[in-house]
């Protein structure tokens, strides 16, 4: 059984992740509407991984028989001063989440539960991708930002498809 604290934390989690997928599907709606679809597809696909990371928590919780809740969300940001203020809010967006993440980690260990520590360890390793891939970005975004084409030649050069992660956790409902 997954200590009480942790599963607190965990529910908050899933709105964090849900409100990631939604705000990643807003910025990939404004690339796509700038007609940049290198772009708005490299946001489509996050959106995508948001929504993958909060279905392996609630797959875990639905393993650990504990109460799922998920939490009601705010609107993401939608409009945009320019092409780099959405990978830097992207970019903060996942230092937020690495902290999160960190926390939950805490929680299972300071009430010596292994299971959900052990759970949390591939989130750590993929926040360290996330942040180096947004990190990345934004300096590529804000060199050439005058230059959209540039941003664009990048990413479809630079952004490889990731094959599935046989160490993931499972996805509820995959």
């Amino acid at each position: 059984m997954a200590a009480p604290a942790f599963v607190e934390k965990l529910n908050e989690q899933l709105g964090h992740e849900f409100g990631a997928h939604q705000q990643y599907i807003a910025i990939a709606t404004y690339y796509d509407a700038l007609t940049m679809p290198q772009m708005a597809a490299l946001f489509y696909d996050q959106a995508a991984e948001e929504r993958d990371h909060a279905m392996m928590m609630v797959q875990y919780l639905l393993d650990a028989d504990a109460d799922i809740k998920i939490p009601a969300l705010d609107a993401p940001v939608m409009d945009f001063a320019d092409v780099v203020e959405p990978v830097q809010l992207a970019l903060d967006q996942e230092k937020r989440v690495t902290e999160q993440i960190n926390e939950l980690t805490r929680l299972a260990r300071e009430a010596n539960d292994f299971a959900s520590d052990q759970f949390m360890q591939w989130f750590i390793k993929e926040q360290v991708e996330e942040i180096a891939k947004m990190s990345d970005l934004l300096a590529v975004v804000t060199r050439a930002k005058d230059n959209v084409d540039r941003i664009e030649d990048w990413v479809a050069r630079e952004e490889k498809a990731e094959g599935s992660d046989p160490t993931a956790p499972p996805i509820a409902g995959a």
